[in-house]
């Protein structure tokens, strides 16, 4: 969206003069387009790396404008929330050395980055959904505080009526939530890539960058897991469309597609057929005040920034979008790929963008009219398929063809890449080293995705839901470290994140949150044939609403059947009857440590946990604080024989 000031005031003089500056920067590129104006002879390849940025106990950390106030370093910028931020790579012609020195670059950055970290106590990983981020994250006060993000935010909002925006993901697990902001995009980080065609051939390449974004996707998921829930291989992709979701109701029954969104047809005529449907298609987010007059410019041999048109594109999310900017003087027009995930490694993520811009470089002839020999609805689900399958989805190619994810990508589309990347006159070495990672992560299995479920799964054996996510993350950073792409990775050990503290540190992550409660109404009867299934001393009571109201525990229950005893006629209470409203709890967010001088200091067995409107999300026992300091005593004698 730019550095510019924006405004989400849709009634203002301003939202009409920006319109009037957005109808004139339409017209200006179309005359540029339609006279040679936009570059070519050229192809030039760009990228953006997003990260997440995390505490030493491997949490979410909101510390990105701290850390931007000590960069002396022009290509790091912020993202939505305070805990991303964003590495623009220079633009490099795409040919010779070129991938190599856009590696060369992010691994400088990133090392000059880990010194800046390093400051300041922080530190961050390279992946698509940070599996330790928790919804109390995503609060506004995590926005980075730039008017853009908030402008974008109200917009969003106000055209859905103020409804809160629901989410709603389902895969191996389903997560149901809801929110009143925009901030679950920020889950989400991305390697975006550029490949930048001229006019004549946008229509062909843009045809063929939709047709190729399914099987590349497949082999380069990174994001599985969000809040502990398994759902998509690469869920970015349903959490950012949902994220940014404006529609309503009536516009559903119209078949109306959301501001992200991967398309409906073919393009057929020409790069301004996009860019006129946005207009046409999609209301105004935000606006901006446009000094330029895009006309005037043109008439003056200038060449315009056309500010509206690119602030307006900068708020719809297509998986491929067109892109205008200006090289050297020149304008010129680029696809960015905005499907690859960040991480796991920056080799990953480098094979990955040679995969796909030796893919996009190497288009065979037969498929510059794909229109005449596909149907797109194929290519859209081919889409899907990876979202949700990643390298155990089948696809139904351009050739009509079906095939497996390995199939495909083996034996038609990388030597497909490596032809493209030849005819780039891309290094040999760079070829042979870029395209061997994905050969090998294709052979095995063995993607971001797959290392993260696998692990978690093992993870889950050994520790909480919390300890697993933990140990994850930290898993991840360390073997980010050892620069092997992911297909090469070990398995994480529960103890990965090294001190008990960083496993124990609060509440949410010692915590059970798969719990067993019951409804104020209720046979009390219940309560203790839970308790003796599952073995429970402490059993929380909610309302509909899913808010604790009471808590049931075992010292209750024989004081109550004990006085029954010479009645055994009386009919069964209900659980409000017996259960005790006024129960000291803690939000997620308690310290360990102060968790338990909680329990000391009222001589209590457990703590609800509960967030925002007392909605219950855990309970934690002195079971769990035992764990906790088995763990600590394990390790504090490990320790002492090694000092030894």
């Amino acid at each position: 969206m730019g550095e510019h000031k924006v405004n989400s005031n849709q009634d203002s003089k301003e939202l009409r003069n920006f319109m009037q500056h957005l109808f004139k920067d339409v017209r200006a590129l179309e005359i540029m387009v339609d006279n040679g104006m936009i570059e070519s002879g050229i192809t030039r390849i760009g990228a953006e790396q997003e990260m997440s940025l995390i505490t030493p106990n491997y949490l979410p950390s909101p510390t990105a404008m701290e850390l931007l106030a000590k960069i002396d370093n022009p290509h790091f910028t912020n993202e939505l929330a305070r805990f991303n931020m964003e590495v623009n790579l220079d633009p490099q012609v795409f040919t010779g050395e070129a991938l190599s020195k856009m590696e060369k670059q992010l691994r400088d950055c990133l090392e000059y980055f880990d010194g800046i970290c390093a400051e300041m106590g922080v530190d961050y990983v390279l992946t698509g959904i940070l599996p330790t981020i928790r919804e109390s994250d995503l609060e506004l006060e995590n926005m980075t505080p730039k008017p853009r993000y908030f402008a974008l935010n109200d917009a969003i909002l106000r055209m859905r009526g103020g409804i809160p925006i629901e989410y709603h993901l389902e895969g191996q697990d389903q997560l149901i939530t809801k929110k009143n902001s925009v901030m679950f995009e920020a889950c989400n980080t991305s390697f975006q890539v550029h490949y930048q065609t001229c006019a004549e051939d946008f229509v062909s390449a843009h045809n063929w960058a939709q047709a190729i974004t399914g099987p590349v996707l497949s082999c380069a998921t990174n994001s599985p897991l969000l809040m502990g829930k398994r759902l998509w291989r690469e869920t970015r992709i349903a959490l950012f469309r949902q994220a940014t979701d404006t529609r309503s109701s009536t516009e559903y029954m119209r078949d109306i597609e959301p501001r992200v969104h991967f398309g409906t047809r073919w393009l057929e005529n020409s790069v301004m057929d996009l860019y006129k449907e946005d207009v046409a298609r999609y209301r105004v987010l935000v606006s901006s005040d446009i000094q330029e007059d895009a006309l005037e410019v043109l008439e003056k041999g200038g060449i315009p920034r056309l500010q509206a048109l690119n602030l307006h594109n900068g708020t719809i999310y297509k998986w491929n979008r067109a892109c205008y900017g200006i090289s050297e003087g020149k304008p010129h027009l680029r696809i960015e790929n905005r499907v690859l995930p960040a991480g796991p490694t920056i080799i990953d993520e480098m094979a990955n963008t040679a995969f796909w811009l030796g893919l996009m470089h190497g288009r065979p002839k037969e498929y510059d009219n794909l229109p005449a020999v596909a149907d797109f609805d194929w290519t859209k689900m081919n889409f899907a398929r990876a979202t949700r399958m990643g390298m155990g989805a089948m696809f139904r190619w351009v050739d009509n063809k079906v095939y497996s994810a390995q199939e495909l990508i083996l034996n038609v589309l990388l030597p497909m890449a490596r032809a493209g990347l030849e005819k780039a006159k891309i290094r040999k070495k760079d070829i042979d080293r870029y395209l061997t990672v994905i050969q090998e992560r294709v052979e095995t299995g063995k993607t971001g995705s797959q290392w993260t479920l696998d692990s978690y799964a093992n993870l889950r054996k050994k520790g909480t839901k919390n300890e697993a996510l933990v140990a994850l993350t930290a898993g991840m950073k360390k073997r980010q470290k050892s620069k092997l792409p992911v297909h090469k990775w070990s398995q994480p050990k529960i103890d990965e994140a090294g001190s008990w503290v960083n496993r124990s540190w609060r509440v949410d992550q010692v915590m059970s949150s798969d719990l067993y409660s019951v409804k104020e109404n209720d046979l009390i009867d219940l309560v203790p044939n839970i308790m003796s299934w599952k073995n429970l001393g402490h059993v929380p009571v909610e309302n509909e609403s899913g808010k604790l109201v009471g808590l049931v525990t075992s010292g209750m229950l024989v004081k109550y059947y004990s006085t029954q005893l010479c009645d055994i006629n009386k009919e069964s209470p209900s659980v409000k009857e017996i259960m005790v409203t006024k129960v000291i709890t803690v939000s997620p967010e308690t310290l360990t440590v102060d968790a338990i001088s909680l329990m000391r200091k009222h001589k209590i067995g457990c703590l609800p946990v509960v967030a925002e409107g007392k909605k219950l999300v855990g309970i934690v026992t002195e079971r769990d604080f035992v764990n906790v300091a088995d763990h600590f005593l394990r390790e504090f004698l490990d320790n002492s024989k090694l000092k030894k």
